[in-house]
């Protein structure tokens, strides 16, 4: 994610930013989330069943809603992972 939008648009939308992002990580959607160093954009760590539904999802942000900010959706195959990402992991 990059914002397109000055950083104080971006600040005025980030509560309900945060709200959407908790959302998702109760889903199971969200594996991880946080904010580039320097603070250019973030970056999020999802699964879900296709790109279509992560579009969807994306689509749903709050940030995005305002037009503060747009996606760059990228897909990989993780054949590894940590223990605990058991239920990601995806044969080549």
């Amino acid at each position: 994610m990059r914002p397109p939008a000055p950083l104080e648009a971006v600040d005025a939308v980030r509560e309900e930013h945060v709200v959407w992002l908790d959302e998702q990580d109760r889903q199971g959607v969200f594996l991880a989330s946080g904010r580039r160093n320097p603070r250019d954009g973030g970056v999020i760590i999802a699964v879900a069943e296709d790109r279509a539904r992560i579009e969807e999802i994306t689509a749903k942000d709050p940030f995005v809603t305002a037009g503060v900010c747009a996606y760059r959706v990228t897909e990989f195959t993780a054949p590894k992972a940590a223990p605990a990402l058991d239920a990601c992991r995806e044969t080549l």
